[in-house]
């Protein structure tokens, strides 16, 4: 038995923050590894050295600067990772290793109109066959990340009441998922999701507050304040698709008028432009249409952005983030839409959290969900199995 402040009990502390650090950045040299732990470059070499010689880690030559450096990642055979994302009509699985390569990856379309139980039966075969196709044992997944386009609460696994899934409310997928697959399930809206795979993959790197904007069937924000997602005590965080525009405005699903859902999400917006090109548009064709000047389209896509923007500058006044990443097909439309954001933002924020605020499009795309369920799971597992596996507990630390 360790005892707290004991020479093993800090060794011990030492080896889970490196390997913490390691695991959520996918790869670092030993000089990030030093800045981001607080360690000392010496002690940070000796634990790495440790860690490799446990078959943990492993360490490629790489440069950093002009100079050369050594690349820390965890072993490619210490675990593997699943994410499974839900959305309105796919779902969406990717497999991958804990040093953030994506092993196999498949998107099949679903239902919107199918039970919990014919979603996860589907969720299961697919996650399954990828397992087989990649030649990976069962035995090495350490934990499933699980993204729904819902409250959840998290503590529960519930999933709120939602008109996006609708024979989803009240289910509780983590669990029966879990009970299916036989390992840990982590679950997430999608989001919070889109925040994650942005933040560790994409266009949210680097940033420690950021709020990543979705706008699909819904519309939602996932919230990273100094690093974390925020979530709220219900889970309910982020629901900026529920911020009151016009109190005469449309009736929303939540039961109010005029959320900005009611003047951004596909379903209230398409019908604008079915007119002049039909019920079959789509999102993607319409920003389509939009990049090859079609007038119709630039115009609705303007004026989403602005009634964005509008709950984006809430944001500003409330949290004061450093960055906003819009993700979703809308994102694809680039300063079409981020030009007129911008402008809501500049006018109805407070200039000095305007001037601090940069607004990005996603750089994963359709990907951001799925490798944010991927995320989710490396944040949220525990570095004790890793540890254990490889390094004794009692390992005396080096000089």
């Amino acid at each position: 038995m360790e005892t707290p402040g004991s020479q093993s009990s800090l060794h011990r502390a030492n080896l889970e923050r490196v390997v913490r650090a390691v695991r959520m950045a996918g790869s670092l040299t030993q000089a990030e590894i030093a800045r981001s732990t607080g360690l000392s470059a010496a002690t940070v070499s000796n634990i790495v050295r440790e860690l490799k010689d446990g078959g943990t880690v492993d360490v490629t030559p790489t440069s950093s600067g002009g100079r050369r450096a050594r690349s820390v990642s965890l072993s490619g055979d210490a675990g593997i990772v699943v994410g499974v994302d839900f959305g309105h009509t796919h779902l969406h699985v990717a497999i991958g290793n804990l040093a953030h390569r994506v092993l196999a990856e498949e998107a099949e379309p679903l239902d919107v109109d199918a039970s919990a139980a014919q979603g996860l039966d589907r969720a299961e075969a697919l996650v399954k066959r990828l397992i087989v196709a990649a030649g990976i044992s069962p035995e090495k997944i350490v934990g499933v990340g699980l993204g729904v386009p819902g409250p959840i609460d998290v503590e529960s696994g519930v999933l709120g009441s939602t008109a996006i899934l609708p024979g989803w409310a009240g289910t509780n997928p983590r669990d029966d998922l879990a009970a299916r697959l036989g390992v840990p399930v982590y679950v997430d809206n999608d989001a919070n999701l889109g925040a994650l795979g942005e933040l560790v993959w994409g266009s949210g790197r680097g940033a420690a507050d950021l709020a990543y904007i979705k706008v699909a069937s819904g519309v939602g924000a996932g919230l990273v304040i100094n690093g974390q997602i925020y979530r709220g005590p219900g889970g309910t965080a982020g629901e900026i698709g529920h911020i009151t525009l016009d109190e005469s405005g449309p009736v929303c699903r939540c039961g109010n008028r005029g959320c900005l859902e009611t003047f951004t999400a596909a379903r209230y917006v398409l019908p604008l432009l079915h007119s002049a090109h039909g019920t079959d548009l789509t999102v993607a064709r319409m920003v389509q249409l939009a990049q090859e000047g079609d007038p119709g389209c630039r115009r609705v896509i303007a004026d989403v952005g602005r009634h964005i923007g509008s709950g984006v500058a809430n944001l500003c006044n409330l949290l004061n983030p450093r960055r906003v990443v819009l993700g979703g097909d809308l994102a694809e439309s680039g300063e079409l839409i981020l030009g007129p954001i911008r402008e809501s933002v500049s006018r109805y924020a407070i200039p000095s959290a305007a001037r601090q605020l940069e607004v990005v499009p996603g750089a994963l795309g359709g990907r951001a969900e799925v490798l944010g369920a991927i995320a989710l799971v490396l944040n949220e597992m525990g570095d004790s199995t890793l540890l254990d596996e490889s390094v004794p507990t009692d390992a005396p630390a080096p000089a």
